[in-house]
């Protein structure tokens, strides 16, 4: 499942938008960021957020495009350094903690965007829905590889592993969640 929302032109005035609506997005909640704010912190009129954007939550999906861009190509380099399949679903893990450091530590955007609207059509929805896919099937794919039995169940398996690190060093506040769902995985893959 892919999910296709036309991209904004991207001006420069676009991608100062994008990054400035990104960092507030991300650090404080989508719903408590307004246009207004958007607009000051990034040095431009609401009128040019909406002559780019069309709509805050055409800006909230292209807010979690390019994360999901950024986020998918530290997972895909980590996994193309890997020595073997086995090795590469546990560079996943790794993956994480490069992400966690150099992104923040306040939990999944596309988590946080789906929980922040409830409502089935908003983009944010299919958008976190499409992203924990494809990472469920880079799961798949590498398990396969591996030689390894029962690769779907495997694959959620690792996910829900994967997912629940990314809670727990946010909510739950372990510092070595990463570590310690790494761990784990390599007890599933026999590694």
């Amino acid at each position: 499942m892919t999910v296709e929302i036309a991209e904004p032109r991207m001006t420069r005035a676009a991608l100062r938008i994008l990054e400035t609506a990104s960092e507030l997005f991300y650090h404080r909640g989508i719903h408590t960021v307004g246009v207004d704010l958007i607009a000051a912190e990034a040095g431009v009129t609401k009128k040019t957020i909406y002559d780019r954007f069309g709509s805050k939550d055409n800006l909230v999906a292209a807010y979690l495009r390019a994360r999901d861009r950024r986020w998918r190509a530290v997972v895909d380099r980590h996994i193309e350094a890997a020595a073997g399949p086995g090795e590469a679903a546990l560079a996943v893990f790794d993956s994480l903690e490069e992400w966690r450091a150099a992104e923040g530590t306040r939990g999944c955007a596309m988590i946080n965007a789906r929980a922040e609207y409830a409502g089935p059509d908003h983009p944010s929805r299919a958008l976190a829905a499409d992203q924990k896919h494809w990472l469920r099937d880079r799961f798949r794919a590498l398990v396969e590889a591996a030689g390894l039995p029962g690769s779907a169940d495997l694959a959620v398996e690792l996910l829900v592993l994967h997912e629940g690190a990314v809670v727990m060093g946010d909510v739950g506040e372990l510092e070595d969640a990463t570590a310690l769902a790494k761990r784990a995985a390599a007890r599933l893959l026999g590694l």
